[in-house]
């Protein structure tokens, strides 16, 4: 039997039935969210993947606290059945469609957590990411990317924190065809090694939120890369899109973004922003690149797993710690000032940051 609940619902693109995503063993279905507090600290981040024709569901919350990244990770066989947004501890539970979500953890070696997600405007969806490697599909998805504010509370061993009402963020949806579960033995002929490069500002700031990214290949041409600008209360007409430029730097001895100057023509939108870092958040977290926890790695029936990171003491080439996000103090062209992320992953060589190999560092 391959009904599930979300038959129930207008939601069919094809005639089968919603447990099955087309044939690509890689299709994916994702929620993401990030929060922090306006000076940088109380970061924390969530996020629930879906992958159908694997029949496995994971998720992962993670909060940073005393220089600790600390996080759960989940992971269960899905049972054909994606309407159902909970694994193990870790639930998000849909209030208001493109506006309102609730994260719950609960209480799960000694971290707990109930938080609300509102919407600053109306999602702003990306070019699709279409990429290929050689003939092989290696990316095809569209994302929906959305800032805006939280409230409730996180806890972790026994000490309970009250999330502050100037706490915001960047939530994002996904959905598509990207690398998931097991890796694929088979290398692409005439491909030496693996690259990938990427970048993304979600940027809250008075009035409005800031997007900006990209993709680019070794040799620094872009193949998907956008600026966008929503002010506060936006539909979806409201959005206003263009181009933006960013000059960056790398911290010595790592792949990890220093400070960051972006250049943006888009109507509405502040000229430039400065970006200051604040603090540094590891992505495998939430399964992006680690080794035990990646997204759509089948654990069994139901496993469940604490992981505390000390922020200070890892290796910075070590391949799953490349991937980054870095929490900044963000200043335009005006003196306004607000507070974003800036994201990095950068993979194999890349000419025009000075990169030839797969982890060297400038």
């Amino acid at each position: 039997m391959v009904l599930s609940r979300g038959d129930e619902y207008p939601l069919h693109q094809t005639a089968e039935p919603v447990a099955y995503a087309g044939t690509d063993r890689n299709f994916y279905d994702r929620y993401f969210f990030n929060g922090y507090a306006p000076d940088g600290s109380g970061f924390f981040a969530l996020a629930l993947g879906i992958y159908p024709h694997l029949d496995i569901a994971d998720a992962h919350f993670c909060v940073i606290r005393d220089g600790t990244q600390h996080c759960v990770h989940a992971s269960r066989e899905m049972g054909m059945e994606r309407m159902d947004l909970s694994v193990g501890p870790i639930r998000i539970d849909i209030i208001e469609p493109l506006h309102a979500l609730r994260l719950r953890v609960d209480g799960q070696d000694g971290i707990a957590a109930d938080i609300t997600f509102t919407g600053r405007a109306f999602p702003i969806e990306e070019p699709r990411f279409t990429h290929r490697i050689g003939p092989r599909t290696f990316m095809d998805y569209t994302r929906m990317t959305q800032n805006g504010h939280y409230a409730g509370w996180i806890e972790v061993d026994g000490k309970r924190e009250t999330i502050s009402s100037e706490t915001c963020g960047t939530r994002d949806r996904s959905w598509g065809v990207r690398p998931v579960g097991a890796r694929d033995a088979q290398p692409m002929p005439g491909i030496d090694s693996p690259s990938f490069f990427w970048q993304w500002t979600p940027i809250n700031l008075p009035g409005g939120s800031l997007f900006w990214h990209l993709n680019a290949d070794p040799d620094g041409t872009a193949w998907n890369t956008r600026a966008a600008w929503a002010a506060d209360g936006v539909d979806a007409g409201g959005i206003r899109e263009g181009h933006g430029e960013m000059g960056s730097q790398l911290v010595p001895g790592t792949r990890w973004p220093a400070a960051a100057e972006l250049t943006i023509d888009v109507a509405g939108a502040p000229k430039s922003v400065t970006l200051e870092p604040l603090a540094r958040f590891q992505m495998r977290g939430l399964g992006y690149t680690s080794p035990d926890w990646n997204h759509g790695l089948n654990h069994g029936r139901l496993e469940v797993e604490r992981e505390d990171i000390p922020l200070d003491a890892i290796d910075p080439l070590a391949p799953e710690n490349l991937h980054v996000q870095i929490v900044c103090r963000a200043t335009t062209d005006s003196g306004a000032t607000g507070t974003g992320v800036f994201e990095q992953l950068v993979i194999g060589p890349y000419s025009p940051m000075g990169l030839t190999g797969f982890v060297d560092a400038p």
